[in-house]
């Protein structure tokens, strides 16, 4: 059963790779009670992480994801997010800023394993 989507990053899509069961991951888990979606950029870091010759199971995993595009409501989320946490001298990865911002522009939850690096960002709700 739905109950709304969850944006997840790439640490999740790299758990459920490197698990041996898959139907244990953390992906799994969500997409047996939500809408999984990624963003723009969790698709860039999750596709450049494959060699050539393992790219056609990157790409089989997102043809069942919808993908969030960034765009300027992104843009401005994320600008906002960056000038908060380099005046807190708490600044994480662009990457996770931006995925962070797709959060908070589409107001959906977020899942990571990452959570460290996310709870220093405000209104981002974590899974």
């Amino acid at each position: 059963m739905e109950t709304g989507k969850v944006l997840v990053d790439t640490s999740i899509l790299v758990e459920y790779f490197r698990k041996q069961k898959k139907e244990t991951a953390i992906l799994v888990e969500i997409a047996r009670k939500h809408s999984v979606v990624i963003s723009v950029i969790t698709e860039f870091e999750w596709l450049v992480g494959f060699k050539d010759r393992e790219l056609e199971f990157g790409k089989s995993l997102l043809k069942n994801i919808d993908v969030l595009p960034f765009d300027s409501k992104c843009a401005l989320k994320a600008r906002d997010i960056y000038s908060g946490l380099k005046s807190q001298n708490k600044l994480i990865e662009i990457p996770d800023i931006f995925i962070a911002a797709t959060s908070l522009a589409y107001n959906l939850p977020l899942a990571t394993i990452n959570k460290n690096h996310f709870k220093r960002i405000a209104g981002v709700e974590l899974v």
